[in-house]
């Protein structure tokens, strides 16, 4: 089935429903919430969002019945009401309702070689579409990122309420093209050609519009970030309509582990899934460099990677990333933790020295503020919300490292690990005092403050 017989489909079938069903499930629609998040099993802090906001929502309006949208086939109001809590340390008042979602793989970034973004988001119309066929709520709410889906949810005559973590488009991926830059989203390819490059910035141009212009249908539109807020503003052209709310981090379950840590073995940390973005790659590099430059006299540093796999892709990937570490020759001294429980996470972050994150443009980090928050110093990408909002100086007092190439991530890793004991001591307690400014319950209150004025249904 081709995507243009799909959407004329859609169109055709959106017309037929709206001649029957415009005066139909109003009762049903004034009472819920629908969270669009078809991973429900990402692991990830998007994830983590998801939950947290339908707590907060059950805290706020314990009239309004909570619906997750999702494509993991096995997911039970019981079981995803279980995995918040076992996964995140979220407390679910009651247990979401589920609405399973078959058309998933519209979404999937394998189903698209070639203009992936365009065809992401149009396949997100074609789920939601299925979505709110299935339950139409008076509250469509998009935790995921998938800003075209906001007109078909207004046609359904939804109230649109988005948490953002990153724009889809922006004008940095734009600028990378023009200086021919390497990255994930712009390959050898692309970079070497003058005209490959003019047609992708043409294709990346007409995209952000599009973007745009579906982004602006939101009612309200929450962001995690300064960086992040800066650029959907400028996509979206509705600045009263954006609130920046920080995304939820555990820094009240993390600051109860001990500052001091083992001197044998200094364990560095690296939380992220295994998406190509996160740059797993890059971190294996800059160890093995700061490995072969380490003094004899200091312990060997270990450097464990921590994560989930959304997909088959993200399992390759991580294959790969050992075959890498067998080739760089620190097989030994490298450890992955796939899908690990939320007490094993902790139990990791309790023991590390340092966490390291490599993402160019992370919108925000919630990896980088765990680490702050456990007493491990983190060694981040000198960029966006790591660079804007979280590694700063508390105090007067350095809270961590900023880095972009190999080098600069090795030289980090070699000063912590060199670092005399009250040094890191201090540091890491001036780190933890930060990383309180982006706590739970901040998010619960930004969260509730933001939603207030849009929560206008009936409570019956």
């Amino acid at each position: 089935m081709t995507l243009p017989f799909i959407f004329l489909s859609l169109f055709t079938s959106l017309i037929l429903r709206f001649s029957f069903t415009i005066f139909n499930r109003r009762r049903s629609r004034n009472t819920a919430v629908g969270f669009f998040h078809p991973y429900t099993n990402d692991g990830g802090g998007g994830e983590r969002v998801l939950w947290c906001a339908v707590r907060a929502i059950q805290d706020e309006s314990p009239d309004l019945d909570c619906i997750v949208y999702t494509g993991d086939h096995d997911a039970t109001p019981q079981g995803l009401m279980a995995r918040a809590i076992d996964r995140f340390g979220v407390t679910l008042l009651s247990p979401p309702k589920v609405v399973h979602l078959y058309k998933r793989k519209w979404i999937e970034e394998t189903t698209y070689p070639h203009f992936t973004m365009i065809g992401q988001s149009l396949g997100s119309v074609y789920l939601a579409w299925e979505a709110l066929c299935k339950f139409t709520p008076f509250y469509y709410f998009d935790t995921s990122g998938y800003a075209f889906t906001y007109p078909l949810a207004r046609l359904f005559g939804c109230k649109v309420i988005c948490y953002t973590h990153y724009p889809t488009i922006s004008s940095d991926m734009i600028s990378r093209v023009r200086q021919g830059s390497l990255m994930y989203n712009n390959d050898a390819l692309v970079a070497k050609s003058v005209w490959l490059s003019r047609c992708k910035i043409v294709y990346y141009t007409f995209f952000s519009f599009l973007y745009g212009m579906a982004g602006s249908c939101a009612h309200l539109a929450m962001v995690n970030s300064s960086w992040t807020k800066s650029h959907i503003e400028k996509l979206w052209g509705v600045p009263d309509r954006i609130k920046r709310v920080y995304p939820p981090c555990d820094t009240s379950g993390l600051q109860v582990l001990p500052l001091e840590r083992s001197a044998e073995t200094p364990s560095i940390i690296s939380v992220a899934q295994f998406r190509p973005e996160k740059a797993h790659s890059l971190q294996l590099e800059a160890f093995s460099a700061a490995f072969k430059r380490l003094d004899s006299t200091l312990p060997k540093p270990k450097l464990q990677f921590v994560g989930s796999c959304r997909n088959k892709s993200d399992e390759e990937r991580l294959e790969m990333l050992k075959r890498k570490a067998l080739e760089l020759n620190v097989n030994e001294h490298v450890e992955f933790h796939k899908n690990v429980t939320y007490r094993e996470l902790v139990r990791l972050l309790g023991g590390a020295v340092a966490g390291i994150h490599s993402m160019t443009d992370e919108h925000f980090g919630i990896s980088v503020v765990e680490y702050m928050a456990a007493g491990a110093i983190p060694i981040a990408h000198n960029s966006a919300g790591p660079k804007m909002d979280i590694v700063l100086d508390e105090d007067g007092q350095q809270t961590g490292f900023l880095a972009c190439n190999v080098d600069e991530y090795a030289d980090a890793i070699l000063r912590i690990i060199r670092m005399p004991e009250m040094e890191r001591l201090v540091m890491a307690s001036a780190a933890r005092k930060r990383a309180r400014r982006f706590s739970e319950q901040r998010f619960y209150d930004d969260f509730k403050a933001a939603l207030r004025p849009i929560l206008c249904h009936v409570s019956k």
